[in-house]
């Protein structure tokens, strides 16, 4: 007889059901969110029969966290079920719409039994492919924000502060760069900036890591932080300068957070076997190759084609068909995370692969946008991934794009 779990999880306790074949409830318990307490659960699966040969599924509404970590261990399948899921699920059990901790529980049990084979669980990722997920991830967040951080004080300096804006926007890295940010701690207000000898404007480059043209980039600075703005009045500037301040604190910060994370996901991607197949993609470096690991695992079954990898990401167009009407489009449930990475991948791929760049202008020819033939080219690559990484081939130009190679080299001549 199998058995069914199913755990509606919360912030301080967690509750369990445990159902068999027939739907009949045999336990419920509610446990508390520590070591003691994921300890309890293990005994009372163990107690209905739970072992390494015939492990009692598992379903809750998370995918991370101790209480997952915990009942992925060994052999035992975790089913992580979108909330929006189990609340549709909730209304086949019960037309009152009544609802209760014990209750979402046994409803997820109920989902295992019902239509576990429609569900997937969760990956069986290797630890060294979750700790890249787990950098990869924190690095671009902290990228994330480290924009938005660079977009406010942007904001900020076009209130009061221009020549900030003529001095550093039009540099690489804009106002994200060392020397700019130091060159602003050093003046936050315009006032402050005129005043700034050449000595001084040297001593805040160099305090920013500049080490080449330092004389010449303080007397271009000077001229600019010189020139004639318009100012905000002392009193409203000195207080724009406070805040200026505050927020090149929390810059400094998300910069240096981005650079630490940026360096330990190359260091542990780098590490990783499927690298060196990623590393061969055309437009593919460590910081991106290691967000499309990251996304897509390392679990060699997780995907039983690569139409489920494509279906995934988001990049292969959905069908709906009733009656007469028929709409292809694009899909709006996807991973995210992996969609942003994949439209950066296709980008950059334009120049490192010739074949890329063939199939992207046929797809523009044929009438797609720019978008669209981006979504169509990392369609593709993605398909070509799925490929290698089965058979563990790193990426050969002419076999992946032979068609769009020739057209090209036919059209040329």
């Amino acid at each position: 007889m199998r058995i069914f779990c199913g755990i509606d999880w919360a912030e301080s306790h967690h509750d369990v059901a445990l159902i068999d074949e027939a739907g009949e409830l045999l336990a419920k318990r509610r446990i508390s969110d520590d070591a003691a307490g994921y300890r309890l659960l293990l005994d009372l699966l163990a107690e209905h029969g739970d072992s390494p040969e015939e492990p009692i599924p598992v379903a809750i509404e998370t995918s991370r966290g101790l209480l997952v970590a915990t009942l992925r261990t060994g052999t035992r399948k975790v089913f992580a079920i979108n909330p929006l899921a189990a609340s549709r699920y909730r209304d086949r059990h019960s037309v009152s719409r009544k609802k209760s901790d014990p209750g979402d529980a046994l409803v997820l049990a109920n989902i295992l039994r019902t239509d576990m084979a429609v569900h997937r669980p969760l990956p069986a990722d290797s630890d060294q492919g979750r700790a890249v997920t787990v950098l990869a991830r924190a690095q671009q967040d902290a990228v994330w924000n480290r924009q938005q951080l660079g977009n406010q004080i942007r904001s900020l300096l076009r209130e009061y502060y221009p020549a900030a804006l003529a001095a550093f926007q039009s540099k690489p890295g804009g106002l994200a760069r060392p020397d700019a940010r130091a060159v602003l701690a050093t003046a936050p207000t315009p006032a402050r900036a005129a005043r700034l000898s050449l000595a001084q404007l040297r001593a805040a480059l160099k305090r920013g890591g500049r080490q080449r043209g330092i004389d010449a980039e303080a007397e271009r600075l000077r001229d600019v932080l010189r020139a004639d703005h318009a100012h905000q009045p002392q009193a409203i500037e000195e207080a724009f300068g406070h805040q200026l301040l505050a927020l090149l604190k929390q810059f400094d910060a998300a910069c240096q957070a981005g650079d630490d994370l940026a360096q330990a996901t190359e260091t542990a991607f780098r590490e990783h076997p499927d690298a060196e197949i990623l590393l061969s993609f055309p437009g593919l470096g460590p910081q991106l190759g290691a967000r499309v690991l990251a996304e897509i695992g390392d679990d060699p079954d997780r995907f039983a084609d690569a139409r489920g990898l494509k279906a995934y990401a988001g990049s292969a167009p959905i069908t709906r068909a009733s009656g007469k009407k028929h709409y292809v489009g694009r899909r709006m449930v996807k991973n995210n995370r992996l969609m942003h990475a994949g439209f950066l991948w296709a980008f950059s791929s334009l120049q490192a692969s010739p074949g890329a760049d063939a199939h992207y202008r046929r797809r523009r020819e044929h009438g797609d946008w720019h978008a669209s033939a981006q979504r169509n080219l990392l369609n593709r690559m993605l398909g070509q991934l799925h490929h290698c990484l089965q058979h563990r081939l790193k990426f050969d130009e002419q076999r992946a794009f032979t068609t769009s190679l020739t057209s090209s080299i036919t059209a040329a001549t």
